[in-house]
């Protein structure tokens, strides 16, 4: 399978509290829900396809206890997500959590990455990542991540965790589709590709043509 992030961040690259002010405080963070006002219909069609796509969720401990908490409160039969998200096997990587409330639920603890090796390695579509920053940057890291689907929202936050900080892994993308939407949102995905290239810019006849 295929182990995918999809991520709402900011212009300046916060991924921190998108969807409400009270989502994720941590750290003194008060500018959430700064992704809400762009959100139209062309980003839920395109979120609820990327959706199902999905064999399981991976999530980190703190969107996963968001997640168990919220979802399962929703009852609107012509909601796209709700079924999906309810229903799909959750992964939760968590060295503190012992069970899941939300279920079916999996707990992974100890060494994440090979649990997550295994996981890839069976037959199946996507394991899909939500938000889990934190998780997401550790699984970047190790290079465990095969896909970012990023939506970018027309606007600087100013504060809060970035999904890629300075001190970052970095890495070679390449930019497999892209669309905007009316509400302003550019959707982006991206395949990771190992290493980043570089080379010195000589003159416009040496650019290569994609």
């Amino acid at each position: 399978m295929k182990l995918t992030l999809t991520e709402f961040v900011s212009l300046d690259g916060v991924s921190q509290g998108p969807g409400s002010p009270d989502e994720d405080t941590s750290g003194g963070f008060t500018a959430g829900g700064w992704f809400v006002p762009h959100m139209d219909q062309d980003f839920i069609d395109h979120a609820a396809l990327w959706l199902r796509q999905a064999d399981a969720l991976l999530l980190g401990r703190r969107t996963y206890d968001a997640f168990a908490r919220d979802w399962p409160q929703i009852t609107d039969p012509e909601d796209p997500f709700t079924a999906l998200m309810n229903g799909l096997p959750k992964y939760v990587a968590s060295n503190t959590l012992s069970e899941g409330s939300w279920n079916p639920t999996t707990i992974l603890s100890g060494d994440i990455g090979a649990q997550l090796r295994e996981l890839k390695s069976r037959q199946g579509r996507e394991i899909q990542i939500h938000g889990s920053t934190t998780l997401a940057q550790s699984l970047f890291a190790a290079g465990l991540i095969d896909e970012l689907r990023l939506v970018i929202a027309p606007v600087v936050v100013g504060s809060g965790r970035r999904l890629f900080p300075d001190s970052g892994t970095p890495a070679g993308l390449r930019l497999i589709s892209s669309t905007t939407t009316p509400g302003g949102l550019a959707l982006h995905t991206y395949q990771v590709t190992g290493s980043p290239g570089h080379a010195t810019y000589t003159g416009v006849r040496d650019i290569p043509s994609h």
